[in-house]
């Protein structure tokens, strides 16, 4: 499994950029950055030097970076024989899903990213000059929903934080666009609120209809069996670098990065295995769990008489894909 922590190249290559950096500069420009993000108007009207990019990557690389390998993970898990070797990164910004794709699988040779943001493309660039994996790039700049359309297909395609900046339209293309690009899996990775949520839902049924099939983190290629106001979301935890924590203005060691995902394939999936959708209460009698499989959503409990289930299920963790017995 890869870490979920940013990798030693890319570790050494944002701390090049911090020197001669006022961090005070930084956490006030990733604050703004932030609430213009919250309110619904995107990152990237917001993000129009080096500077900016610069503190946008200290505050939201790590997380982002954190959600995207976790939702690789468990794509790996499902489909451990998938090897691609070409990525189409739409909506790239520094470049944080190809790091991390890059790390997940080692068949990975060509890299092509679209973004419209210059000064996000141009700190892409520095970040991977020196990179073994990523050197030699193709970063184009140009609205996502535009340049999709000419872009080569590939095996992989993965939009991450995305759509959400997005009208529903507009949306609505770039859905139909990236699948025409994918060969094989289409991973999309949104914040993992109601609405984020609702977007990755609205996305998948509409690719279901389209052909495509589920390989994660659903059992099953039917409606999501959720009821309002539940919603599926996942959480992975990353440690902070001090420059992290400087610019996040926070003192805890740790990050816990809530996302929503969906991976999409152009083949059926073969083995169906349920899905941990929150952290499982381990109890003196019993561990109860809820599972969504291909019947549905349901409570699942297992008795600590039961010793082998019991073991089994002590070791589930939320997000996990499980085999109940």
């Amino acid at each position: 499994m890869t870490s979920p922590d940013l990798p030693a190249e890319l570790r050494a290559a944002l701390n090049s950029k911090l020197e001669g950096l006022s961090r005070n500069d930084a956490a006030a420009r990733a604050t703004a950055i932030s609430e213009t993000y919250r309110a619904g108007g995107g990152s990237g009207g917001t993000i129009r030097s080096e500077t900016d990019a610069l503190a946008y990557a200290l505050a939201r690389m790590p997380a982002t970076y954190a959600a995207v390998v976790a939702s690789l993970n468990a794509l790996s898990e499902i489909r451990p024989d998938f090897a691609p070797t070409s990525l189409l990164d739409v909506g790239a910004g520094p470049g944080t899903a190809s790091w991390a794709a890059a790390e997940a699988f080692a068949s990975l040779q060509d890299f092509t990213l679209l973004d419209a943001n210059e000064a996000l493309r141009t700190l892409a660039l520095d970040l991977t000059r020196r990179s073994h994996r990523l050197r030699g790039l193709s970063y184009d700049l140009g609205h996502a929903r535009t340049y999709v359309a000419h872009a080569d297909a590939a095996d992989l395609v993965i939009a991450s934080y995305v759509i959400n900046e997005l009208s529903d339209d507009e949306r609505i293309a770039l859905t139909d666009a990236m699948w025409a690009k994918t060969k094989d899996t289409l991973l999309v990775v949104e914040p993992g609120t109601p609405a984020g949520y609702q977007r990755i839902i609205s996305l998948r049924a509409r690719l279901i209809a389209a052909g495509a099939h589920v390989a994660a983190p659903c059992p099953h290629d039917g409606t999501c069996p959720l009821v309002a106001p539940d919603w599926c979301h996942f959480s992975q935890r990353l440690q902070r670098s001090r420059a992290h924590k400087q610019v996040k203005g926070a003192d805890a060691p740790f990050e816990d990065e809530r996302f929503a995902y969906v991976a999409l394939t152009r083949a059926p999936i073969a083995q169906r295995r349920s899905r941990v959708l929150a952290q499982p209460d381990v109890g003196k009698v019993e561990i109860s769990a809820k599972l969504c499989s291909a019947d549905g959503v349901a409570v699942t409990k297992v008795p600590r008489r039961d010793k082998s289930r019991y073991a089994s299920a002590r070791r589930w963790r939320w997000g996990d894909a499980v085999t109940v017995e």
